[in-house]
């Protein structure tokens, strides 16, 4: 009798964090789920989200993301939600006093870089950063420009 293969674990992507990764240097990622209304879930799956300023605060123990844009239901009338409410992050206690030790002690950042759906879940890939100087900006934008060029002179060879 042969086994059934499991489905790959489908990410289906809504918004992502572009700035992230350029002003912060990224040392740990965590996914979390998020505590929202109906309308908002029908929002996220209109692909309607924007993440470019969220980002998460721990406060009583707790993960808040903060900044997140969700824009309103278009068919969601008085039920509608605040498209920038201050959102609950769902984590393992373990996972939160990670955090705090980070944030508290050694003054790193939460930022979110990621919102998607996984097994129709909404999920944020939240990351511990370290805020780059603008020196360290133009180090990396060399760096990539020299292996893209590289890339590029293989690729004629």
């Amino acid at each position: 009798m042969a086994r059934a293969e499991q489905p790959k674990e489908e990410k289906q992507s809504i918004a992502r964090n572009k700035r992230a990764r350029h002003d912060y240097e990224i040392l740990e990622t965590w996914e979390a789920g998020l505590v929202l209304t109906g309308t908002e879930v029908k929002s996220l799956r209109d692909g309607k989200a924007n993440l470019a300023d969220a980002y998460a605060v721990v406060n009583a123990g707790e993960v808040y993301l903060l900044n997140l844009h969700i824009s309103p239901y278009e068919q969601g009338n008085q039920f509608n939600h605040d498209p920038t409410r201050t959102r609950k992050l769902l984590l393992h206690r373990k996972e939160i006093r990670r955090m705090i030790g980070a944030v508290e002690r050694q003054g790193l950042t939460l930022i979110a870089l990621e919102l998607y759906f996984r097994r129709g879940r909404a999920k944020v890939a939240i990351a511990l950063g370290k805020g780059k100087k603008q020196h360290d900006k133009r180090e990396d934008l060399k760096k990539r420009d020299a292996e893209r060029e590289l890339a590029r002179v293989a690729r004629i060879r």
